[in-house]
């Protein structure tokens, strides 16, 4: 019989979970950093719908009691 940690689990999910956020960041770091008139504001907005995003998988992590339950939070 196979025995997870659930907390484990969900340790290394989040770690996923980060990986997968910043993959997403990386089209709109450019503009971010360079304050691009018209375009920065633009990328702020696609950001914080990642964030968004995350953060909603974050929490069903965090409440996740079985791995499959943190096998459906993830992307």
């Amino acid at each position: 019989m196979i025995v997870i940690n659930i907390d484990k689990a969900k340790v290394v999910a989040h770690d996923m979970r980060r990986a997968a956020r910043a993959e997403e960041f990386k089209p709109y770091d450019d503009a971010i950093a360079k304050q691009i008139p018209g375009q920065a504001e633009g990328a702020e907005a696609a950001r914080q719908a990642i964030r968004e995003k995350y953060a909603a998988m974050q929490t069903a992590i965090d409440a996740a009691s079985t791995i499959d339950e943190i096998k459906a939070a993830m992307p």
